[in-house]
């Protein structure tokens, strides 16, 4: 199997902090999730990340006005310069300080960001290739305390800047003459936001205490002059004009901009002034809420607000009237953005990792996501690969929808953490353990839980299995250090298997056999045969405890990883130790902040947690308390390739070695809350203060890989991380794996051998140059009659490849009943052989059974939908009397529902095919 697996896409977070976008077309939402960024795709219903990855977690997102560029930028001043169009990072750079925001102006000629109490004007990176994306213009001074916001006029000529020390200042773009600067005061607590009104020089600015103020311009945009140098000045610029090597530091010291709080009379004279027309207040009497979020749609005049408690307002400007208000959760909205119709608001919660976009006209969700809460503990793949079901330490379950990347549903029946999940062979039925006491069914068709097994007296579940059939489910207990057997169908607790000497670490059934092997902290394995009234066929002695236990896919042999870092492989059948993979230096752990010891010593104690197999059974994934995923050779037991999970360093134990800078005299600075007296930290305790919890303390999650599954269809694997869900796929565009080649093998004799209509050779050529163009081109021009013919003269070793390739192109192609075509062929023309090589060929067959399946389930809906609006109308048609011919009345029903169905699956069908084209 080859391992060009590439990250693919990030579920289970939605949102951690930062700004949300829309992109300009106002149908996606681009969401900084960690230190990644997710592309949500409301119209399709689809979700991808993006490819890359920034140091530390992202703080804010510039999105250009065309939509091709953003500007990421982190928590330690990085940024990224990313094109949207080809997913790739094209400039690196760093803004020497924490950014607050950034923002594009709306010729996207230039782009602000506001960092420490000043804001920098920058010139934006154009299409042409340039040597230093990013060239300053122009720096502005005047604020005393951080800034926090940017907006700019319609016309690119100001920007506004808002602060933390109550002021908000308008600055010019350009040299204008009665505008470089002007200072704004009113409010009584930090500005949130600031919003020019369309085409005009008017603001609005709303603070923290949830306070809005309205100011007017006496001068309208095209009132703003340009200042014409005079004097020396005018002869310096002259000077500069003809001599192009000026220098750096000087060009800079002329772009510095530096404002007064409280300008003189004469500076005042033939300026641009403002006054204050209103002032509003959003907190009624006796009900104070912080305002955290804000958004302002300027062609609708829409104001949208959001608060500490999770409540949004609607209002219309400038009148101030109340549209609607709602409240979307209990934690604070951290981030809202308004799309370019005004119609869709999208709001972001970090408490809870909510991402929420509500259409306010209907008043109803266009998209409602939320991550797990606590992090996510285990995870399953469906028998077709097309679902993933997590468990998570908030002891909720979610099923995520692997081509969209959302989750559909959520089951909150369990009262604490989740502590495995599984599904049945039929993919219908999940079944999860927690530590409440309870392992619970869930049905997906009905979308509830149907059954739930307990143990006679309270206990704690550590993990879940079930056997092939799906009648027998069995959970090991963590406290009591039994394994309990129920049956699916009665719900009856049929078996208690003791004989473990410690907690019980995990369940896997035979694939094949009905037979249970169980792992322990007592250094054992013990292998429970089901049939023969429930004895332990064989104990399986090991070096160290037991952590995890899998069963290879076709059930022949047996992986356990143990508390030394080792993984043992056994042959369930003789009982016999086949090999051992020593892991300790593979799995690389780091230093945290707070440790006494190196992270070489602190690797003694770690090992792998989590086990699972390829789909061939070739391979082994392997992961635990470390940022690193090793894939092993089974057979050669050596390390195949190791998978860099993450580089986030806002997560702890990433660096393998400490800063130096950071060790004091007086101890660690880690020790140090950095995060005291801000929004989200501690407040610093003064006497007589009594603002903020002083139990809350700032920390670092720590990196750990928790769950590690295969695909069944062989294409990707997925990983439960501190991060979240990370899928990674086989990345084939990049992927030339020839075949058998020789020199007579080329594109040229491929083409010439379809146009002499040899269509057996022309496939054959193609599948050993394994070029997927040339594969696609190949089988596209054999004529539907002759399929059954070609299909019977492939040999035995191409029909595999012939299988995997149909089973890729029902996934892009629009031809479906085609390669529906060649698919029934293939199958019934060599089914007997792939019978006796259903082992080898099951991970292609499921790949193809999942790719059918999506398609049948997107036209049937289609055909259910054509047939019911052909009975509607032809009921309609009745009721209005309209004239038929004189026909019996029984012959006429029956001949209208053989025709109905006729034209349903008639209609159904042609209208699926306009669907997919």
């Amino acid at each position: 199997m080859k391992f060009a697996y590439r990250f693919s896409n990030l579920l289970g977070t939605v949102y951690r902090c930062g700004n949300l976008n829309f992109t300009c077309d106002g149908n996606s939402v681009i969401s900084p999730v960690g230190n990644r960024v997710t592309v949500f795709d409301l119209k399709n219903n689809k979700s991808n990340t993006l490819p890359l990855a920034t140091r530390y977690n992202i703080k804010c997102v510039g999105l250009s006005p065309d939509g091709r560029l953003a500007i990421v930028v982190d928590e330690g001043g990085n940024a990224l310069l990313v094109s949207l169009v080809c997913r790739s990072v094209l400039h690196h750079f760093h803004f020497k300080g924490s950014v607050h925001s950034v923002s594009f102006s709306p010729d996207g000629r230039k782009f602000v960001i506001t960092k420490g109490n000043l804001a920098q004007m920058y010139h934006a990176p154009g299409r042409k290739r340039e040597f230093n994306a990013f060239v300053l213009d122009k720096t502005y001074f005047g604020p005393y305390d951080e800034t926090t916001c940017i907006d700019w006029t319609d016309d690119s000529r100001c920007f506004a800047v808002g602060s933390k020390d109550m002021s908000t200042w308008v600055f010019g773009a350009e040299r204008w003459d009665n505008l470089i600067y002007y200072a704004l005061g009113g409010h009584k607590d930090a500005i949130v936001a600031c919003f020019f009104e369309s085409s005009s020089l008017d603001l609005y600015t709303l603070s923290q205490d949830g306070a809005l103020c309205v100011w007017q311009c006496d001068t309208p945009p095209e009132g703003l002059r340009l200042k014409a140098p005079t004097g020396w000045k005018a002869d310096l610029l002259q000077r500069e004009e003809e001599d192009e090597a000026e220098g750096e530091g000087e060009g800079e010291r002329e772009a510095t901009i530096r404002g007064k709080a409280t300008p003189t009379a004469g500076e005042q004279q033939g300026k641009v002034k403002y006054s204050r027309l209103a002032k509003y207040f959003f907190n009624k009497e006796g009900d104070f809420n912080n305002l955290t979020a804000a958004a302002y749609h300027r062609k609708t005049h829409l104001l949208v607000t959001g608060f500490a408690s999770g409540i949004f307002h609607l209002h219309e400007l400038p009148e101030f009237n109340l549209i609607h208000s709602l409240s979307v959760s209990d934690q604070r909205i951290e981030s809202i953005a308004v799309n370019t119709s005004g119609d869709w608001i999208a709001l972001g919660c970090s408490g809870l990792g909510q991402l929420l976009v509500w259409e306010w006209q209907s008043e109803s969700y266009v998209l409602k996501q939320q991550g797990h809460f606590n992090s996510m503990v285990s995870l399953a793949y469906s028998p077709d690969g097309q679902y993933i079901v997590t468990g998570g330490d908030d002891g909720k379950v979610k099923v995520w929808n692997t081509l969209s990347g959302f989750c559909f549903i959520t089951f909150t029946e369990h009262s604490s953490g989740v502590t495995g999940v599984t599904f049945t062979a039929t993919g219908y039925v999940i079944v999860t353990s927690s530590m409440d006491g309870t392992v619970r069914a869930f049905d997906l068709h009905r979308y509830r839980n149907f059954r739930t097994f307990t143990s006679p007296r309270p206990t704690q579940f550590s993990c879940v299995a079930v056997d092939s059939s799906g009648e027998i489910v069995s959970a090991g207990a963590q406290d009591s250090f039994e394994i309990f057997i129920w049956s699916m169908q009665t719900g009856r607790l049929l078996e208690v298997l003791s004989g473990h000497e410690g907690p019980i670490s995990g369940l896997c059934f035979n694939p094949m056999k009905s037979v249970l092997a169980s792992a322990s902290w007592d250094r054992t394995v013990r292998l429970w045969d089901m049939v023969d009234s429930w004895r332990t066929t064989e104990s399986l002695a090991l070096t160290s405890d037991a952590l995890a236990v899998t069963f290879r896919p076709d059930g022949a042999e047996l992986a356990v990883a143990t508390l030394n870092s080792q993984i043992t492989f056994w042959d369930p059948e003789n009982a016999v130790q086949t090999g051992s993979i020593e892991g300790r230096h593979d799995l690389k752990t780091g230093r945290k902040e707070l440790d006494k010891i190196t992270a070489k010593h602190s690797a003694k104690g770690k090992a792998f947690t989590t086990l699972c197999y390829s789909a061939d059974g070739q391979s082994i994934l392997a992961g635990g308390m470390s940022k690193f995923v090793c894939i092993y050779h089974v057979r050669e037991q050596i390390l195949r390739k190791k998978f860099e999970i993450s580089c986030n360093l806002s997560l702890d134990a990433m660096e393998e070695f400490l800063n130096r800078r950071k060790m004091t005299e007086f101890g660690n600075l880690a020790l140090i809350d950095q995060d005291a007296g801000e929004e989200k930290g501690v407040a610093i305790p003064l006497p007589g203060v009594k603002r903020g919890d002083m139990s809350s303390r700032h920390f670092k999650p720590e990196i750990r890989v928790t769950s590690l599954r295969f695909s069944p269809t062989g294409r990707c694997w997925a990983a439960t991380t501190t991060e979240g869900l990370l899928v990674y796929s086989l990345d084939a565009q990049l992927l030339f794996d020839p075949f058998e080649l020789d020199t007579s093998v080329t594109p040229g004799r491929i083409r010439a051998a379809l146009r002499q209509r040899d269509f057996t050779r022309a496939l054959l050529m193609a599948f050993r140059l394994n070029e997927r163009k040339l594969l696609q081109e190949a089988l596209e021009s054999v004529p539907p009659d002759d399929i059954e013919v070609i299909s019977s003269s492939l040999p035995d070793l191409y029909v595999d490849k012939m299988l995997e390739f149909l089973a890729s192109s029902f996934e892009a192609s629009h031809h479906l009943e085609f390669y529906l075509l060649w698919t029934q062929k293939v199958l019934l023309v060599h089914g007997q052989k792939l019978k006796t090589r259903a082992g080898k060929l099951l991970p292609a067959i499921q790949f193809l059974q999942k790719s059918v399946q999506r398609h049948l389930d997107a036209v049937s809906k289609l055909c259910d939908w054509n047939r019911y609006n052909m009975q509607y109308a032809l009921a309609m048609s009745r009721q209005r009397g309209m004239k038929r011919p004189s026909e019996p009345p029984g012959s006429e029903e029956e001949e209208d529902d053989d025709s109905l169905h006729l034209l349903g699956a008639g209609d159904g069908d042609t209208d699926a095919e306009g669907l997919l084209m």
